[in-house]
């Protein structure tokens, strides 16, 4: 058997055998656009399907959901890991979900961490994990389970409020205790798995229709506020306590894990008649105490993903109008992707050709840096027409996450390659390297380059030289921040 060890790539520049050709000559860019869906587990809208289903089925499904995330060529996941003070993984601080095994505090039997394997399964497919937390929601209604004796409803109750008929429970966000304990709930997460981000959806203080009309019951806390010698006017105090519990987790997420990616999708408009054209609306600002240009513009986000819930032709509420508004104010030059939902809409067709167009006008007004996030998983699935028009238009090839400048710009080392002849087999490994996300293989065939982008996990690739007459071949490293390495280029000859 003809076997021919054919050259190997070695740091430095260093090249056993043939040498290279002008480094990154006529080698293409690489797309870049974060295409990403949320996985929503609260009342089991995305995952698990029900309560207390099969491990194997549960397994089954996230497997499902991943694959059509990789044949959409889509890049990102965001996974809701606490519901509500409740757990997706074994933890100590917070009890298993009842949306995953059907009672609160039961683990899943046979047992597994389903964190884990979602993490697993999400990077052997090159699709980066973002951890989604509600940090302040204690009880969901959907729940229909007694509470875990180690739950906060029973080791805390002086957290937490009942919000009355709504069925929600509330901690209290100007709470010290809250705040600490729901820090170190996304602390635990962020150092014991490999996410590649934590994420906060719109849930800061409760919405207006789950108090009936009432004030936030925080009259303890805030007592004991004004007799301490506090001086701030009421909400301003309630959106301080939000505020410094957001600046403070992004600070703590750069200090120990500089490459987490922190983000917020704030509901999709700042103010009521703001901008002017959206006139008299829901305000985030005076009913969620959520502050959401403050956190945009101080920089304490990595990406932004207001959610633009609202179609293209909608007079007051249209998307392209509050997009373009959202872009103006990004002084602090961090990423925005726009969440957009998939089911406002009379039919499939026209909820699939709203959602191409909102992605187009988005890739016209983000420019180099463009993205949106999905709201959410199961509408893949149902709508079969928005799969079809995703994965033939603007979805059709693959795309990286665009980079995180402000985070870093260092170039990675280029990996070590060996490439081999075996007959008409081309083989091509590489080092690989706990730093990298992605490698990146480039390819010429009559001189024109291709390239297919591969997860983390895979260190090589085979290709049928007589079939596909390649000519030469690069391959070139991404880092968690999204940087690529240099790319060498290699001539392939028999």
């Amino acid at each position: 058997m003809k076997k021919m060890l054919f050259m190997t790539i070695l740091l430095g520049g260093l090249v056993m055998g043939f040498g290279m050709r002008a480094i990154e000559e006529d080698l293409p860019t690489i797309d870049r656009e974060m295409r990403a869906a949320w996985v929503a587990t609260v009342a089991n809208i995305d995952w698990p399907s029900e309560p207390g289903l099969p491990v194997e089925k549960q397994q089954e499904e996230a497997i499902e959901i991943l694959d059509t995330l990789q044949e959409l060529n889509m890049n990102a996941v965001i996974f809701q890991v606490r519901p509500h003070a409740d757990a997706l993984y074994p933890s100590e601080l917070e009890p298993w979900s009842y949306y995953l095994t059907g009672e609160q505090g039961k683990a899943p039997d046979p047992y597994y961490d389903p964190v884990e394997f979602w993490i697993e399964e999400s990077h052997a497919r090159g699709i980066e994990f973002h951890a989604w937390f509600n940090p302040y929601r204690a009880v969901h209604p959907s729940m229909d389970s007694d509470f875990s004796e180690d739950s906060i409803m029973e080791q805390h109750p002086e957290w937490v409020y009942d919000l009355g008929d709504s069925g929600f429970w509330w901690m209290d966000p100007a709470m010290e205790e809250v705040q600490d304990h729901s820090y170190a709930v996304i602390k635990d997460v962020m150092e014991r798995y490999d996410v590649d981000g934590i994420h906060f959806d719109d849930y800061f203080y409760p919405y207006p229709d789950y108090l009936n009309g009432e004030d936030f019951p925080d009259d303890e806390t805030w007592e004991a506020y004004v007799e301490a010698g506090g001086t701030m006017e009421r909400d301003d105090w309630r959106r301080d306590a939000v505020n410094r519990f957001v600046e403070r987790l992004y600070e703590g997420i750069k200090a120990e894990r500089p490459h987490v990616i922190f983000s917020i999708s704030p509901f999709g408009i700042y103010r009521s008649g703001v901008p002017e054209t959206v006139g008299e609306t829901f305000d985030q600002y005076e009913d969620l105490y959520a502050d959401a240009l403050l956190w945009y513009q101080e920089g304490w986000v990595d990406f932004y993903t207001p959610q633009l819930y609202w179609p293209i032709s909608r007079i007051r509420l249209s998307f392209p109008v509050l997009l373009r508004w959202w872009h103006d104010q990004n002084v602090a030059e961090r990423h925005l992707w726009p969440g957009l939902v998939l089911y406002h809409h009379d039919t499939d067709e026209e909820a699939a050709l709203e959602t191409v167009h909102q992605i187009m006008i988005s890739r016209g007004i983000l420019g180099e840096d463009p993205g949106t996030v999905h709201f959410s998983m199961r509408h893949y699935h149902d709508n079969e027409t928005l799969f079809e028009e995703l994965k033939e238009g603007p979805y059709a090839e693959p795309a990286l996450v665009p980079s995180y400048p402000w985070l870093s710009t260092d170039t990675p080392p280029a990996p070590d390659t060996e490439v081999e002849i075996n007959e008409e087999e081309l083989e091509v490994s590489w080092t690989t390297a706990e730093e990298n996300f992605h490698y990146v293989f480039y390819y010429e065939v009559d001189d024109e380059w291709n390239y297919k982008i591969l997860p983390r996990t895979q260190s090589s690739i085979s290709r049928n030289i007589a079939e596909e007459n390649i000519t030469a071949i690069a391959v070139s490293a991404i880092d968690r921040y999204g940087n690529e390495s240099e790319r060498r280029i290699l001539p392939i000859e028999e």
